[in-house]
């Protein structure tokens, strides 16, 4: 059977559909699995073995362009898809499925969806606490036991491709890095200070390890202040790697340092120890998925508060955790082998 997966915005979700993917191979062996995505997640998708082909979905956030959409799943109906899968909750997600006839349409009770769904489930968040769970839960009949543990996200990144890019970059192979990933798309409530990114690639740099600054275009002022502050200890790479050569320079590295953003999620993924900061948001609901991961949260009263700005006007959630603890927190003799 072929499947479609309508899969969501951000990269950090789209990583924790990959065990969904699995799923829906291990009980369906030989389909082949297309997955509607945003343009700036088709290169990790190139990444996951499990997808066939990775399909631009051109409609950004609170776009309706209803008769586009229709004229793109009427295109779909070429792919002879027996299965949908729509990750996102908006009634316009499940639209297209709909326009591409296809027979099976599968996904969680949202905005009115009764009848573009016809495989509608309802969500017992309690149940399934986290969102790789309630991903994973749609590769199976409603009601069914989710494997314990779940296959977990593993992107492919070769050595050959870290090693050209490490070249291309003028990145020392021979140093041991550690990576910082300081960003955090969704605002600055999810985003540990750069004076504590700066003095934490000072420790780091004082025990003889170069430190990298990844992170998309947006995140390049950020590191340039982390930069500035640093007193040479870490380098800004932000903005010169796309998402798939993150994930390879992310591979390349003995440790990741990182906000709860995307990033994090492509560092457990590629299989480095991940040392993840949060702040606003829950480790509960989105913790990175590795062997070899480590979350920091300080668990104040008013957190996880979900918000983009703190609401309070304080960030003690991560102001107050000092780059002593992070330090503290290392593994170094994990790292240094």
């Amino acid at each position: 059977m072929n499947i479609l997966v309508v899969g969501p915005s951000w990269v950090g979700d789209t990583i924790l559909s990959q065990p969904l993917l699995r799923l829906l191979l291990q009980r369906n062996p030989g389909a082949r699995i297309d997955y509607l995505a945003p343009p700036w997640t088709l290169p990790l998708l190139a990444r996951m073995p499990e997808v066939h082909s990775g399909l631009v979905n051109p409609f950004g956030h609170g776009t309706l362009r209803i008769s586009e959409r229709r004229r793109l799943g009427q295109e779909l109906r070429a792919g002879n898809y027996g299965l949908a899968v729509v990750l996102p909750n908006s009634w316009k997600s499940a639209l297209i499925p709909w326009f591409a006839g296809i027979p099976q349409r599968r996904g969680f009770r949202g905005e009115a969806r009764w009848g573009l769904l016809n495989d509608l489930r309802s969500l017992d968040e309690q149940a399934l606490p986290q969102m790789v769970q309630r991903f994973a839960a749609l590769a199976l009949p409603a009601g069914a036991a989710l494997p314990d543990p779940l296959p977990p996200p593993a992107l492919q990144s070769s050595a050959a491709a870290r090693q050209a890019l490490l070249a291309r970059l003028g990145l020392d192979a021979a140093k041991p890095a550690v990576a910082f990933c300081p960003g955090a798309e969704y605002g600055p409530a999810k985003r540990w200070p750069e004076a504590h990114y700066a003095a934490l690639a000072r420790m780091l740099a004082a025990r003889g390890f170069a430190v990298w600054l990844v992170g998309s275009p947006k995140d390049h002022a950020v590191a340039e202040t982390i930069a500035g502050q640093a007193d040479g200890g870490c380098i800004n790479l932000c903005g010169r790697t796309d998402i798939a050569e993150a994930a390879d320079l992310l591979g390349a590295a003995r440790l990741v340092v990182s906000n709860d953003s995307g990033l994090m999620h492509v560092a457990a993924a590629v299989g480095r120890p991940v040392i993840a900061l949060y702040g606003s948001s829950s480790p509960k609901f989105t913790p990175p998925l590795g062997e070899d991961v480590r979350i920091l949260s300080l668990g104040l009263d008013c957190s996880p508060c979900f918000e983009r700005n703190c609401p309070l006007g304080h960030l003690r959630c991560l102001n107050d955790l000092s780059p002593a603890s992070v330090f503290a927190a290392i593994d170094f003799a994990r790292i240094a082998a």
